[in-house]
């Protein structure tokens, strides 16, 4: 059945409605607009089934819409704009670059912003905010703003700038502290919903999400990871899904969470925010999700080569 959804979905994107609606914002409404649409094919490794007109769409909407840093108490928004709808944050660009990078656009050569925002905004623990204040006075990061744009940079399908490495290894360094989930001060739990495996994600983070970024660091970069960081997520892994069938635990999205929609005025309010089929069919909590499972598969194996400790 979730070919079937793929392909509305494909045709969707392809359509005079989803054409108008990029032309609107290319990020609003949650959760029934392109953005969503084609980051949900990505995350199900289904970027091939994404129309190249609709990747192509996705890019130009981006460019013509947003302002090419991330706005924060040093680099505000110029006048009449509205933070909600005229600037990107770290996670939703993280996401969409991977997914458009996915689709073949070479990124690097024609949104070059792109990259050097990534690295611009490295926080001085090695992670990422999307929270403004936090570039106020070098505040802490987050790990879900961080996650997405880790995986964007390292990625790149071509050898790393020396910048580049050192950004990959300080987000690395960032996880493995924190051993995916713990904060420094205090050696508790960021958060619980962090252990439960989900899907979709989109800006959201769990505990596989971050493992598999270390898999894929350690295995390019040539680097050992320490027991202690991530020894702990095998055997969780392995307690709750033995036969390494991964189900999905959480949504982590709620079609009652507000949003922005835009009336016939194209004035914009908060309102009932929508799924549709694709989404609705793949997020069903005990289900056994594909690419989870085959996500879980390959970092296992990457994990157990690049242990040490």
């Amino acid at each position: 059945m979730i070919e079937s959804w793929i392909a509305v979905s494909a045709a969707y994107l392809s359509s005079k409605k989803a054409m108008d609606s990029l032309a609107l914002d290319p990020y609003w409404p949650k959760w029934d607009s392109p953005w969503w649409h084609i980051t949900l094919l990505w995350e199900l490794g289904r970027a091939d089934a994404i129309p190249k007109d609709a990747a192509e769409a996705m890019l130009a909407a981006i460019e013509a819409k947003y302002v090419r840093f991330f706005p924060n108490p040093r680099e505000p928004l110029p006048p009449g704009k509205d933070s909600h709808r005229d600037g990107l944050c770290h996670c939703g660009l993280g996401n969409m670059y991977q997914a458009l990078s996915a689709c073949g656009l070479d990124l690097d050569a024609r949104s070059p912003w792109m990259r050097a925002w990534f690295l611009h905004y490295q926080l001085p623990d090695g992670g990422l905010n999307c929270d403004e204040k936090a570039y106020e006075k070098g505040g802490a990061s987050s790990v879900q703003s961080t996650l997405p744009v880790l995986e964007a940079v390292l990625g790149a399908g071509r050898p790393l700038t020396p910048i580049e490495e050192q950004f990959v290894d300080r987000g690395a360094e960032y996880l493995m502290e924190r051993r995916l989930a713990f904060r420094l001060r205090d050696g508790q739990l960021m958060d619980p919903a962090f252990l439960e495996i989900g899907l979709p994600r989109f800006y959201d983070y769990d505990i596989l999400r971050g493992a598999a970024f270390l898999a894929d660091w350690a295995r390019l970069r040539r680097r050992r990871i320490q027991r202690a960081a991530v020894g702990w997520v095998i055997d969780t892994m392995d307690e709750r899904f033995p036969d390494g069938q991964v189900k999905i635990e959480k949504t982590g999205l709620m079609a009652t969470e507000d949003t922005l929609l835009a009336d016939k005025e194209g004035k914009w309010t908060r309102g009932k925010a929508s799924t549709f089929p694709l989404l609705d069919s793949v997020r069903k909590p005990g289900m056994i999700s594909e690419s989870l499972t085959r996500s879980w598969a390959e970092t296992r194996k990457v994990l157990e080569a690049r242990l040490e400790g």
